[in-house]
């Protein structure tokens, strides 16, 4: 079932974000825990993940678009999975509830004029008293438990990365916070000193519950906490008014140590990566980063708080710096490619093959067949004066006489019928250097050993020097297609339409095989048919090799 993941309220006073980059596209697979976006907020960049497993079907806001939180951001799902309902539901909801708004301030329009004056004395006593109560000292920035996931209603600290009176820089991991989903590292978007932790390591809390208080060392935020603990009781409305003024704050204080930001990371030396309990700190991208390039963590030095890892530290790492020895690669050789326009017979292969792959379902039987007999006969046979046949040619001659017993399987598909041959005519794939062609031995039923030899010989040569008749190359009733001579041990095959079926033939290879409770080395080939569903079915497919089975590893019986 297709998962909406909506935008995302990765900081206390978001309200609306900008994917700054997907670093997954349409269609991509999606692990739990991958990297889905980039996301810009009011108070710095963010990696988000994935708390889903499946493929991204749909990506609801592009790169460089800013959506409000809880907006339609993405949807994972099965492969192929219908979404139209989703995608459209979602609009309908952000219509609807502006609809529902406009609505709500129409109808109430005349009952607030009704009662303004009513409402105005006690609304300006309690603005008053709220201002007198909720002052919060200047520097102090309260720090509430963040919304970290689109379905997360609480969190649990799992563990504090900092304690009060420690000194924190912007873009430090305050704590690693556990949701519904994941447990995930929390920055501090603030500069100053850990002054109070409102939420101990193992305690649950809220969204929106008060997580820490960052300010100047010394302050008295006794008040902060005071009120804190009285406003959990509140209605969400009366919590929005100080959310809207943050974002200004904010602003305005966070302009000064950006421009101090600079001389801090020039005196940061690299730290080592791992703890005494040998984890490693890194942030989720560089874990990603390094183990798309393979680069072991252990070995890059962190220039993160902590000497926690962090993207540029990967992108910046080479083996040479990890003192190994080895000599870093210089490339010095160019890029360089030709463009060579398709033949008239490269597209023909094109077009039939493709039609044939993507229309007729296909499905394939893989057998292994004794050779012993084969090669003893083949031997004997050809001491006979002129003679020299091949295996190919004894197996068109044994596939030709099965084919006579199984008519099914030598069947053409039609869009209007299904034509059973009782002739048999046997495609020969033939490689020539623009491509592949398929003359075609008529009768092979009918003909010796002989006569089918000196046939494939001839329609062969006239293949690779271009000469083939186009009536030479039609008719077919079945193909065979031998890359024995290549070494190649088993492959499969496209059918080649209108047929039914196609055999693939490997090389015979000598190896310990099973013959009387005893093992000992034998010789077998493995064939694999590629049947078209339509016309064979499994069943008549199996029956079909094993009579083939009978002929190639009694060969004597073709002769009969």
């Amino acid at each position: 079932m297709a998962e909406v993941i909506k935008m995302p309220r990765l900081s206390d006073t978001m309200e609306e974000g900008t994917v700054a980059s997907w670093l997954k596209k349409r269609g991509d697979k999606v692990e739990e825990g991958d990297i889905l976006a980039e996301i810009e907020t009011d108070k710095a960049t963010m990696e988000f993940e994935s708390f889903y497993e499946g493929t991204l079907l749909h990506i609801g806001i592009e790169e460089g678009e800013t959506a409000n939180v809880d907006a339609l951001l993405a949807i994972i799902g099965e492969e192929g999975e219908d979404i139209s309902g989703l995608i459209d539901g979602s609009a309908d909801a952000d219509s609807g509830s502006e609809d529902e708004k406009e609505t709500s301030e129409d109808d109430s329009a005349e009952d607030a004029e009704a009662s303004s004056e009513e409402k105005s004395d006690d609304t300006s006593e309690e603005e008053a008293s709220d201002d007198a109560g909720s002052e919060i000292p200047e520097g102090v920035e309260v720090v509430t438990m963040p919304r970290l996931s689109d379905t997360m209603e609480e969190g649990t600290v799992a563990s504090w990365l900092k304690k009060e009176g420690d000194s924190v820089d912007e873009g430090d991991i305050l704590a690693e916070i556990e949701t519904d989903k994941a447990t995930m590292e929390f920055e501090s978007f603030y500069k100053g000193t850990l002054l109070h932790i409102g939420i101990q390591e193992g305690e649950t809390a809220k969204v929106d519950a008060l997580l820490a208080i960052i300010g100047e060392e010394g302050t008295d935020v006794s008040g902060v906490i005071s009120k804190s603990g009285g406003a959990k009781k509140e209605a969400p409305k009366k919590e929005e008014k100080p959310k809207k003024e943050a974002p200004k704050k904010d602003e305005a204080k966070k302009e000064a140590p950006k421009k101090e930001a600079p001389k801090k990371e020039e005196s940061k030396p690299a730290k080592n990566t791992s703890s005494s309990d040998g984890r490693i700190f890194a942030s989720p991208l560089a874990k990603k980063l390094a183990e798309e390039k393979g680069i072991d963590l252990a070995k890059v030095p962190g220039s993160g708080e902590n000497g926690r890892v962090v993207r540029k530290d990967i992108e910046n790492y080479t083996p040479a710096a990890s003192g190994a020895g080895v000599q870093q690669f210089v490339a010095t050789g160019e890029e360089s490619y030709e463009d060579v326009n398709n033949s008239q017979m490269r597209k023909a292969i094109a077009k039939s093959l493709g039609k044939s792959k993507f229309t007729a379902p296909h499905y394939y039987l893989n057998v292994e067949f004794d050779m012993e007999n084969m090669i003893a006969f083949r031997s004997q046979f050809n001491q006979l004066p002129d003679t020299k046949v091949s295996y190919n040619d004894m197996i068109i001659k044994a596939v030709s006489i099965a084919l006579k017993q199984h008519p099914q399987v030598n069947s053409q598909w039609f869009d209007d019928k299904m034509r059973l041959n009782k002739h048999v005519h046997i495609g020969v794939a033939v490689a020539v250097p623009d491509g592949l062609v398929v003359p075609v031995v008529e009768f092979a039923n009918e003909k010796s050993l002989q006569q089918i030899n000196a046939e494939v010989k001839e329609l062969a040569g006239k293949a690779r020097n271009k000469k083939l008749k186009p009536e030479e190359m039609q008719g077919s009733t079945f193909t065979i297609s031998n890359l024995g001579m290549f070494g190649i041990t088993n492959f499969t095959s496209i059918i080649n339409q209108p047929n039914s079926a196609i055999l693939s033939v490997g090389s015979i290879i000598e190896k310990p095989v099973v013959k009387d409770g005893k093992i000992v080395v034998g010789n077998t080939m493995t064939l694999s048919m590629a049947c078209d569903h339509r016309t064979i079915d499994g069943a008549t497919g199996a029956q079909f090799l094993q009579t083939l089975k009978t002929y190639i590893e009694n060969p004597v019986l073709m002769l009969a």
